[in-house]
C-alpha cells in the first residue's frame, strides 16, 4: 500500500496499525471534540474517522454537514471494512472509495458530499505569549471549586413540518441544532432564523398523538407547545433522542 493510499507507508498485519497510518484517522478524538474541530476549523464535506466507544471493532465517519456534524457507524472484521451497504476488504479498497467522493445519505434524507477529509496532523506555529502578569485573586477557592465545564455541541439539522401558531397550518421549516438553541428557518438557504428557541427553558419533548399528522413531537415550553413532525417515524425518533438528551445534560448542569 502506498503513502498516497493511506497517508503513511506500508501497513502492518495488525488492521488497528493499519488505520493509524491512515492521515486523516484520529484514534482518540472524542465525538464532542470532533464537532467542535469540524465546525471551527473544517468545512462543508470535511469528515474524518475515529474510534467508537460501541466497541473495540466499532468506528465512527463524522462529517460536516453546513452547521452540523453527522456520525455514521463504521465496523472491521478482521482486514474487513463495512459501511453504509458497502463490505470493503482490505483498507485500500476503503479509501479508494473515499478518493471518489462518494455520496452520503442518512434515513432523514440528506445528502452530504464527502470533499475531503480532514487530516491528524496539521501544520502548527511554535509560538506562545509570554506572562507579563501572574498574580492570585485570593478569593478563598480551592481546588474543589476548580471544576472543568463545557457545554456539549450535539449538532443536528435537517427539514421538519412545523405546526403554525395561530393558523394551525403545517409549513416545511429547515432546523439547526446547536449547542442550547434549536432555531428554525423559512429553508435551507436563509441565513437569518424566523425563531431560536432556548431550549433552558424547554420543559419536556415527546411523541405527540393528538394531530391528524403521523411522526409528530411536540416541545413544551412555558408560553406555548411546538409540534413538529419528521418524514419518517425514524426521523422523528433522532430528533426526540438528541433533544432529550439535551434536556438531560441541561438539568445535570443545574
Amino acid at each position: 500500500m502506498s503513502k498516497s493510499d493511506t497517508g503513511g507507508t506500508s501497513a502492518q498485519e495488525d488492521p488497528e496499525d493499519e488505520l493509524e497510518l491512515l492521515g486523516w484517522f484520529h484514534n482518540g478524538l472524542s465525538r464532542h471534540a470532533t464537532e467542535a474541530l469540524l465546525l471551527s476549523n473544517g468545512k462543508d464535506g470535511s469528515y474524518l474517522l475515529r474510534k467508537s466507544h460501541e466497541g473495540p471493532n466499532c468506528y465512527a465517519l463524522s462529517v460536516r454537514a453546513k452547521d452540523s456534524v453527522k456520525h455514521f457507524q463504521v465496523t472491521r472484521s478482521g482486514t474487513t471494512y463495512t459501511f453504509g451497504f458497502n463490505e470493503f476488504r482490505s483498507i485500500k479498497e476503503f479509501v479508494s472509495h473515499f478518493a471518489n467522493e462518494p455520496l452520503l445519505g442518512s434515513e432523514t434524507g440528506t445528502l452530504i458530499l464527502l470533499k475531503c477529509p480532514y487530516p491528524r496532523e496539521v501544520e502548527e506555529p511554535s509560538i506562545y505569549e509570554s506572562v507579563h502578569v501572574h498574580t492570585v485573586m485570593h478569593s478563598g477557592r480551592t481546588e474543589n471549586d476548580l471544576v472543568a465545564n463545557a457545554a456539549s455541541l450535539g449538532t443536528k439539522e435537517g427539514y421538519l413540518i412545523k405546526q403554525g401558531a395561530i393558523i394551525k397550518n403545517w409549513k416545511t421549516r429547515w432546523f439547526t441544532l446547536n449547542r442550547n438553541e434549536l432555531k428554525y428557518f423559512k429553508d435551507k438557504m436563509c441565513a437569518e432564523p424566523i425563531r431560536t428557541l432556548d431550549l433552558m427553558e424547554c420543559t419536556g419533548i415527546q411523541f405527540d398523538y393528538s394531530q391528524e399528522k403521523v411522526n409528530c413531537f411536540c416541545l413544551v415550553f412555558p408560553e406555548r407547545t411546538f409540534y413538529l413532525c419528521g418524514k419518517t417515524g425514524v426521523e422523528a425518533d433522532e430528533w426526540i433522542k438528541i433533544l432529550r438528551w439535551k434536556l438531560s445534560q441541561i438539568e445535570k448542569s443545574r
